[in-house]
């Protein structure tokens, strides 16, 4: 067995005054301030897109959703099934879950695109209980959690850098794909709608309609 091995763990550090919280170089750019703050609002912006997009994407039929469109997934279902594959890969290694030799992540994942679920109802599930788990570890996180070194093995290769780098791949990657699905799902004739970050905000700050 192959564990990946994390500091990650621990309970969420009480928020520090912005100039006193660690500090991350990046190159020669000044430095990166660490805010779990941003991951949390990335978090929540997750599951506000997610929600938005297996809601239109129900609207198709199952032949339509897997019909392949040249994505580089080829169809919206195969690229929400590596979204979800990919989170659970990442949050794997997050969390320090054992893996066989031959696995990239938990529960015998073996390529970016294995089929988790074939059935659409089952996906959605499966993407809600992984959007719930995401939520619930970054609101563990704090400055000092997201400064320290993460260093895992993957089929036999040991890599380590501070954990924010791979944190911010989590949500970048999440969005990265999610644009794939906006475009094949606009190309299906299916509008997703606003997808801006501070549509979310702004939906936030008036809280819900009477």
């Amino acid at each position: 067995m192959v564990r990946e091995d994390t500091t990650t763990s621990g309970s969420l550090v009480a928020a520090m005054p912005r100039d006193a919280r660690p500090q991350a170089t990046h190159g020669t750019s000044a430095p990166l301030i660490l805010t779990h703050e941003h991951y949390q609002l990335l978090a929540r912006y997750n599951r506000w897109m997610n929600e938005k997009l297996y809601a239109v994407s129900a609207r198709l039929t199952d032949e339509q959703r897997k019909e392949d469109r040249g994505a580089f997934f080829r169809s919206i279902h195969a690229t929400l099934n590596h979204l979800l594959l990919a989170d659970r890969v990442l949050m794997g290694r997050f969390t320090g879950v054992p893996l066989e030799p031959d696995w990239l992540g938990p529960g015998a994942i073996r390529s970016l695109d294995q089929e988790l679920y074939r059935d659409f109802d089952e996906l959605w599930v499966a993407r809600r209980k992984m959007d719930d788990e995401i939520t619930h570890w970054v609101g563990t996180l704090g400055p000092e959690q997201l400064a320290a070194p993460l260093r895992y093995v993957r089929q036999g290769v040991v890599s380590g850098f501070p954990l924010w780098w791979s944190v911010a791949h989590l949500f970048n990657h999440q969005t990265h794909h999610r644009g794939q699905v906006t475009t094949l799902l606009m190309q299906a004739g299916h509008n997703p709608g606003v997808t801006d970050l501070l549509a979310m905000l702004r939906s936030e700050a008036e809280g819900p309609k009477a």
